[in-house]
């Protein structure tokens, strides 16, 4: 009898057992220390948790050790919520925190037996893990200043609200052929990066009327490509399209090539047009057809520093974290600081960051003070603000090299040698091709590779570059190439920005693809 392919292997464990339905299993395993089923495992995943590389443990240690993502709706952490994630990560996760590129937090080191306890201290304060993971809906991005920010376009909290309500533990859409990554922007910036995602919804202004733009198929794994505008709709509508392109996606997506079952590769089958006539059947919603409406280049979608508020008198304060990384220690103290000044709260973004919201005039200064002597960044660096990292080989079993540690490192180099450089400038550390870290979207993507330095074979990557969106200009890294390894990858940085700075381009993105792909594209005249 022939051997399952892994494509067939997670459909079958899905059709015995909805991974929705694991969790009573987890309270077992926790409780009972006996072996975990391999195929549970697989299941854990709807509930955010996943097996750890061993690759930081003792030889004698033999402990599984799992991470656990937390599911942050809209992003967003009160005081409370935040203290209560700092207290798990020092008490259950060795100090760990990392903020992922969905606003979620995860954290490593946790032990089967904990679990119990620690999604009891999540649901004291509302939080939850249900849908963190698996082939179902994941955490719906928005903008960190959604409903606050004086310069939107819309405040779309509604909306995330009832796409929320209507995917969160729903068996209809709990079984997809894979992840399903939606994002619903009112932000003037656009910074939820909707040419990325498996279907977005941007507030966009035709005249005097507001719309929003429909974009499905974007990726950047397997399913590279970038997401096609097929057309506007109203705010009402959207819950209505959210709902069947999930059931599309579902009923027709393919589940035979694990490689190969994205929504993104739907749309490339069906074509563009099939898809939005298939789609305005199933929804029975008419999508608005008139040129695409221009969007904000990449460089430019942060929410650094202080921001104006629709509510006079408070602002908004936009902090960096290297790589995403903040400890529990840091967590406690961000929580704490929220309630000295009287701060509503905060949301992370998509790049490893996070908003402080409403904070009263009278407080904004002197919160500044302390949020950087406690190591947050309100004003950073170019390259505090756009350098990300994935989890990388010390917790990632797909990962060839190590990020975390590696991407704070560049960035305090980079940060010594060019303390007044002001150009953006976008890194990416990547420990494998997976794309986590979205290496395929900024200036200089690190892509995890083994390295051959005379006979060594070092950890090292693989240097993509180019990478920009921006509606229909948007355009992927492209391979250099170059390899490098991991001690190497800051000096190369600073010779490229040495190289620039010498040069008349108009901008690094431009420099880069001028260096790499333009002059290797086009032959020579002479």
């Amino acid at each position: 009898m022939a051997s399952e392919t892994k494509a067939e292997r997670i459909e079958r464990i899905k059709r015995e057992k909805d991974g929705l339905d694991v969790i009573s299993d987890i309270y077992r395993y926790a409780k009972s220390g006996e072996a975990i089923d391999p195929e549970d495992v697989d299941r854990f995943k709807w509930y955010g948790i996943y097996t750890q590389n061993r690759n930081l443990q003792e030889a004698e240690d033999e402990t599984q050790y799992y991470m656990l993502r937390v599911k942050l709706e809209a992003g967003y952490l009160n005081a409370k919520q935040v203290e209560v994630l700092g207290e798990i990560s020092l008490r259950f996760a060795r100090g760990s925190g990392d903020i992922t590129t969905r606003q979620d937090i995860q954290f490593h080191w946790l032990k089967i037996e904990d679990l119990p306890e620690i999604l009891e201290r999540l649901a004291v304060v509302g939080l939850s893990v249900l849908g963190a993971s698996g082939d179902c809906p994941r955490n719906i991005v928005s903008c960190p200043v959604n409903g606050i920010d004086y310069h939107q376009i819309d405040d779309v909290r509604d909306v995330v609200v009832a796409l929320n309500n209507l995917y969160r533990g729903n068996p209809d859409f709990s079984n997809l052929p894979r992840k399903f990554k939606i994002g619903v922007s009112g932000c003037n910036k656009h910074c939820i990066h909707h040419e990325v995602q498996d279907l977005a919804f941007t507030a966009v202004k035709n005249g005097d009327e507001l719309r929003f733009s429909v974009s499905v198929g974007g990726g950047q794994a397997s399913n590279r490509r970038i997401a096609d505008h097929i057309g506007y709709v109203k705010r009402r509508d959207i819950v209505k399209i959210s709902e069947a392109v999930a059931r599309i996606y579902r009923d027709f997506g393919r589940r035979d090539n694990r490689s190969k079952a994205r929504l993104g590769h739907l749309v490339e089958e069906w074509g563009v047009e099939r898809f939005a006539c298939e789609l305005e059947k199933e929804s029975h919603v008419t999508l608005e057809r008139y040129d695409g409406a221009p969007f904000t280049p990449y460089p430019r979608r942060s929410h650094f520093g202080v921001g104006a508020t629709v509510q006079k008198g408070y602002n908004t304060i936009g902090c960096a974290l290297t790589s995403g990384r903040i400890s529990g220690e840091k967590l406690l103290k961000l929580g704490r600081i929220l309630d000295l000044y009287k701060a509503e709260g905060i949301t992370l973004t998509t790049t490893q960051n996070f908003v402080i919201l409403n904070v009263h005039t009278d407080a904004t200064e002197p919160m500044i003070d302390t949020l950087s002597a406690v190591g947050f960044h309100p004003h950073p660096s170019v390259f505090e603000a756009r350098t990300l990292a994935c989890t990388g080989l010390n917790f990632c079993k797909f990962a060839v090299s190590e990020t975390k540690d590696l991407a704070i490192e560049v960035v305090e180099y980079l940060n010594h040698r060019f303390p007044d450089f002001d150009e953006p400038v976008s890194i990416s550390i990547n420990g494998c091709p997976n794309s986590c870290a979205h290496p395929h979207i900024v200036d200089l993507g690190f892509v995890g590779a083994i390295v051959k330095r005379g006979e060594e074979r070092l950890k090292g990557f693989d240097l993509i570059v180019g990478g920009h969106l921006e509606g229909e200009s948007s355009r992927f890294a492209v391979k250099t190439g170059v390899k490098v390894a991991a001690d190497e990858v800051a000096p190369l940085v600073e010779s490229l920005i040495h190289e620039f700075e010498a040069g008349s381009s108009n901008s690094f993105g431009n420099f880069l693809w001028e260096k790499y792909v333009y002059e290797t594209a086009v032959p020579s005249t002479a």
